[in-house]
């Protein structure tokens, strides 16, 4: 492309070169552009040699990384110019800037058309690039004809059938129909006989397109490609400008085989014998060489041949040839060849007859475990993993927790599951496997999950014989000074059930073996300290003779725990407490756990899940989650006799929009009461039972699958609830709930809806909206610009509730993506609806959710705003006073700093308003002011657009009158400066309080259930604790 002439664009371009810094070069560069967009403004005056020095310019700002919104008619006019250094611009230029939806595309479809059915090889040429670049479907449906015209027209050069292949090539991946099936077979076949390589490398990526989508239409091609290799192969009639180090046009070659992994299978003897000709001549003529370039070429066709090898199931004696050349990789010093020798040694375990084969290459896959490449590591395990059986498991798995040792911990996790998954799928013998997910657990207790000594407990409950063994090892890893959490978890658990087996030998009294668990409490978390009590429990039960010392230290750690605020630890010192004082009753409910009932190890389920991985499966995968919608539909549980309903909640997924559920899901359904008519899960609920507890999921973790809440009984659970708050929408304020086209609700909310909101700005879980008949609660986590809400609709009542529906209406400044929400909730039941947040810039505007649903006749339509506000998207940071005034004096003036005298402010202590601050996501940072009636603040704001912005804040107050303070915020975004000041402006002079007291509203004859409101989650949980 030549340039010269243009003086303009040269000294333009050597000016921006010798900018010293970026603030010169976006000057330099918005200098020009206005230029530039004064000369299009005269667009009489404007010849054609100064538009197109223009539009270069347009173009290599656009290249320097500059937004350029406009100029766009000028180049796509350029297109129309007569000769040919104007019409190349506009064709560069145009698909450079414009992509395949613009609109000024459809204004030069004819002048493109035109171009590439004309007879000018040069214009056609620069059409079919274009069109190739910008693709689109308005190209697709009026060029892709006149296109396949040229492309099989015999008097075209091969240069302009060449682009003409791609052009077609990049339409029909955009739009796939433009390409007639039926009549391309003949056509494609007779492309194949094309002597010119550069038309047959483009033809060939056109073929392997249309094989993938299509294989059956093709069957007349395969015998087309076996002749190109064999032609190839032997260096047949190739020009010396496609042969590559020696190696004939091995893009060609490479795309040949892909294209016959498509097919299936051949069935024609001799086209199969010619194919296994040419397969055998590359493995027996591909060798490491000392040139790289050459090195890549050769290989490049070598594992595509293997590829094919492989899917053509070869006979055996070609597959141990494959074998020995990848173990001949394997061992070389070139870390590309040797990861891709491990990557093809591992496909090639789907051969059956082959696995004997690889095992000799054993040694020198588990040497590149060790190798310092990490990827080299990871396809090593990958293979050993895949390679194990019962002969050599013993000896990968040792393998295994030896490099275990010393492996990153990037691998350790998944070297940990495997480990623990080839010991249970080819364990010898039990206790072999006991010993080794005890190692496991010892040595990289971090990465081992809970399924695996879950699994572990499992083995050892149901096999009575493995019993004394396993609580003998567990006795001895107690002994080490240093021990992780998971071995004390499943050390305690085995000797609480089974120390008893142990009472004879040497060491493993109940009183010895409570001393060394006991020195290990200290250092545990709660979920390990509850285990440890059921220990304690267990081994009073087995001290025969009672062992009054030992009696008097376990009931001791009992009652210290009586009281501990972990509600789980807190019931079973307790329970364990009142059972002591039972006497032999304490046997009767301590008794050994029982076994379990045979289940598909949750360890192979995953094995199989990964060994399951390739593409097409995956991309299914794909899309039966993106047709699966994202809410879960949880329902009580009922009640066996005696006991009361807990708060634990099974999911049941909901695939467009139905419920359904699987046969295990189905068969707990039945266990529980239910059944299930026409896709809708219903239950019998006896009218005596009390409301469910709809907090529970909110005062949780997000997890889905928690663990089951406490039963608390009735007494209690009545005692504890919170009275209702009478409450109308007129007392909610018009903001936080209206109704759709000012339609009357017979149904009221009795919580005040902007109370609920203002609360919810400053936490993230709670209710933001009840009335008689549902309650909307939520609980969202935030994480820079982004966020995650989800919103939990529960159905009070006994009957379902119908039409329900759910729309977002965000505002400008978020972009917001809520899960399918069903349209049915059935009773007592609860339904998650995931909500994604991305904050694109700061704002004070908030998004509304519109929501209705229909209760027996009674329609009920509320507006609630989603406390997805500005200090949500802020991250609290601490900063030294240098820091500080560094920052502080570089933002000098507005709009970066503003500042502003409140009046009518509540009066707050400084304590209180560092508090409000801090719930606000403001690190107050003391010792940096001077004046100790003054507070300084610090925070980060997350947005799409600025990423991290530093936030600084200072609070000037009066002590001699509280009602009146001086503000001052400053950043490096003039618009989050002033939102940010408004924000906190408004929680300084109006701040949201939680209401103190509660008053019970009027029973309602609508509801059969008793209407019953949470003024505060908190208050909630504290009342059921």
């Amino acid at each position: 492309m030549a340039l010269t002439g243009m003086r303009g664009l040269s000294v333009f371009i050597s000016d921006v070169r010798n900018c010293q810094n970026k603030e010169q070069e976006r000057l330099r560069v918005d200098k020009e552009l206005g230029n530039i967009r004064t000369r299009f403004k005269n667009e009489k005056a404007l010849t054609h040699y100064k538009k197109k020095k223009y539009v270069w310019k347009m173009l290599y700002i656009y290249m320097l990384g500059y937004d350029v919104d406009f100029g766009h008619m000028e180049a796509v006019s350029l297109i129309s110019a007569p000769k040919y250094p104007e019409k190349q611009v506009g064709y560069i230029v145009t698909s450079c800037l414009l992509t395949e939806n613009h609109e000024f595309l459809r204004m030069v479809i004819n002048t493109v058309r035109n171009d590439i059915i004309g007879r000018n090889e040069t214009f056609q040429c620069l059409a079919l690039t274009m069109v190739g670049n910008i693709g689109g479907k308005e190209f697709s449906e009026s060029l892709a004809t006149d296109v396949q015209k040229l492309l099989v027209s015999s008097s075209c050069r091969p240069l302009v059938r060449k682009k003409a292949a791609l052009c077609l090539l990049r339409l029909y991946r955009k739009n796939p129909d433009v390409v007639n099936i039926d009549g391309w077979s003949d056509r494609m076949s007779q492309l194949l006989d094309e002597r010119d390589l550069g038309v047959l490398t483009s033809v060939m990526s056109l073929f392997v397109a249309l094989v993938s989508n299509n294989v059956e239409a093709y069957w007349n091609c395969l015998p087309k490609c076996v002749k190109i290799l064999e032609r190839l192969g032997r260096n047949q009639d190739v020009p010396q400008e496609y042969t590559y180090h020696g190696i004939p046009s091995p893009w060609i070659q490479v795309k040949t085989m892909r294209a016959l992994q498509y097919f299936p299978t051949i069935e024609d003897p001799n086209t199969k014998r010619a194919l296994f000709e040419v397969l055998q001549r590359i493995l027996m003529g591909t060798d490491v060489v000392k040139n790289v370039n050459k090195n890549n070429a050769a290989h490049a066709i070598l594992f595509e041949a293997l590829a094919l090898v492989v899917h053509l199931d070869a006979e055996k004696e070609m597959m141990s040839q494959c074998v020995a050349l990848l173990g001949k990789f394997v061992a070389v010093r070139e870390p590309n060849i040797r990861y891709l020798g491990l990557e093809n040694m591992t496909r090639m375990l789907l051969v059956s007859d082959v696995q004997d084969i690889i095992k000799s290459h054993q040694a020198q896959i588990i040497i590149s475990l060790k190798d310092p490449d990490i990827s080299i590591r990871r396809r090593a395990l990958d293979l050993l993993y895949g390679m194990c059986d019962v002969t050599n498991a013993k000896d990968i798995v040792e393998e295994l927790l030896q490099y275990l040792n010393t492996a990153d911990f990037a691998m350790r996790e998944e070297l940990a599951l495997k480990a623990a998954i080839l010991a249970e799928k080819f364990a010898p013998d039990l206790s072999w496997y006991v010993d080794v997910i005890l190692q496991l657990i010892d040595k990289a207790g971090d990465f081992v999950s809970d399924d695996i000594w879950y699994r572990v407990v499992q083995f050892v409950t149901n096999n009575e014989d493995l019993q004394p063994y396993a609580a003998t090892k567990a006795r001895e890893y107690l002994e080490k000074p240093v021990l992780h959490e998971t071995m004390v978890k499943v050390s305690a658990y085995l000797l609480g059930e089974y120390n008893h087996l142990l009472a004879r030998r040497t060491g493993c009294t109940p009183k010895e073996i409570f001393i060394i668990i006991n020195e290990k409490l200290p250092t545990v978390t709660t979920s390990t300290v509850a285990i440890v009590l059921s220990t304690y429990a267990k081994i009073l039960m087995h001290n025969h003779p009672p062992d009054p010392e030992l009696q008097e230290q376990i009931w001791s750690i009992f009652r210290k725990y009586e009281s501990y605020i972990d509600v789980e630890i807190q019931q079973r010192a307790v329970e364990y407490i009142a059972l002591c004082n039972k006497g032999a009753a304490l046997v009767d409910v301590l008794a050994e756990m029982p076994k379990f009932p045979e289940r598909q190890s949750a360890l192979l389920k995953k094995a199989e899940v990964a060994e399951v991985d390739t593409a097409e499966q995956s991309a299914i995968r794909i899309r039966s989650q993106q047709q699966t919608s994202n809410a879960l539909v949880v329902t009580d549980q009922r009640p066996t006799e005696g006991s009361l309903p807990v708060s634990q909640l099974g999911v049941v997924r909901m695939p467009s929009g139905k419920m359904e559920a699987s046969t295990q899901d189905q068969t707990s359904f039945q266990d529980q009461g239910m059944t299930k008519e026409n896709g809708v899960i219903t239950e019998v609920v006896p009218q005596d039972v009390p409301p469910a507890d709809l907090l529970g999921d909110l005062l949780g973790p997000l997890a889905i699958n928690g663990s089951p809440a406490t039963a608390v009984p009735v007494e209690q659970r009545n005692q504890n609830l919170l009275s209702v708050v009478e409450a109308t929408p007129e007392a909610a304020g018009s903001l936080a709930l209206t109704t759709v086209d000012n339609q009357p609700n017979s149904i009221q909310p009795i919580v005040n809806i902007a109370e609920r909101f203002n609360e919810l700005c400053l936490k993230d879980s709670g209710v933001l909206y009840e009335d008689l008949h549902i309650q909307i609660g939520i609980k969202a986590e935030w994480q820079a610009h982004h966020g995650h809400i989800v919103l939990f609709l529960g159905n009070k009542n006994t009957s379902p509730l119908v039409s329900v529906q759910a729309l977002i209406l965000p505002p400008t400044h978020l972009k917001m993506e809520l899960s399918l929400v069903p349209e049915t909730v059935p009773p007592r039941a609860q339904v998650q609806c995931p909500l994604e947040f991305v904050n694109l810039r700061a704002s004070r505007d908030v998004a509304v959710l519109d929501f209705s649903y229909k209760f027996g006749t009674a329609m009920v339509y509320v507006k609630l705003r989603l406390p997805a506000v500005i200090n949500k998207f802020l991250q609290p940071i601490s900063v030294t006073a240098e820091e500080f005034f560094a920052q502080w004096k570089s933002l000098s003036g507005p709009p970066l700093k503003l500042q502003e005298v409140l009046r009518g402010v509540k009066p707050l202590s400084l304590p209180e308003m560092a508090n409000l601050f801090t719930s606000l996501h403001l690190a107050v940072n003391p010792g940096i002011d001077t004046n100790p009636n003054n507070l300084i603040a610090c925070t980060t704001f997350y947005s799409e657009s600025t990423r991290a912005t530093l936030c600084l804040i200072r609070v000037e107050t009066d002590p001699s009158d509280r009602t009146q303070l001086r503000i001052t915020i400053a950043s490096g975004d003039p618009t989050l400066t002033f939102e940010l000041k408004e924000s906190i402006k408004e929680y300084l002079v109006n701040i949201p309080t939680q209401t103190s007291s509660a008053v019970v509203a009027p029973s309602q004859p609508q509801s059969p259930v008793t209407p019953v409101a949470y003024n505060d989650p908190g208050a909630m949980l504290a009342g059921l604790l």
